[in-house]
């Protein structure tokens, strides 16, 4: 007999950190199950935030490479601050704090003397 579709399942993300002797990251792999590839992606840096319900505070997991180029941390953060309004937009509605939210990434990027149009926030 075959489950119903809706039947609740399991997805799994995994990270592999190398780190070299003084315990900073050397490379940065990862895979997913629902992931369209089997190998496990190589990636230069990962920012992690899960959320403490006990503690009501946010907890993180913030990693890069020394091959992570100054430049492409600016992007990098740009970007993740552009799909932070999105996702604070779809989970609370508040379409004008979103609007804050990416008004402030552009400013950023701005400053950081690169421009992007605000509805390209990054890879999901």
């Amino acid at each position: 007999m075959s489950e119903p579709t809706n039947a609740p399942r399991s997805a799994e993300i995994h990270f592999k950190i190398r780190l070299n002797p003084e315990q900073m990251p050397e490379s940065i792999e990862w895979s997913a199950t629902d992931a369209s590839e089997d190998d496990a992606k190589s990636t230069k840096s990962i920012m992690l935030s899960v959320w403490n319900d006990k503690e009501q505070k946010a907890m993180r997991i913030d990693l890069w490479t020394s091959a992570m180029l100054v430049d492409e941390m600016k992007l990098f953060t740009f970007q993740t601050l552009m799909t932070m309004a999105d996702t604070f937009e779809r989970a609370t509605s508040e379409k004008e704090m979103a609007g804050e939210m990416r008004t402030f990434a552009q400013s950023f990027a701005k400053k950081m003397g690169f421009v992007q149009d605000a509805g390209k926030g990054g890879e999901r």
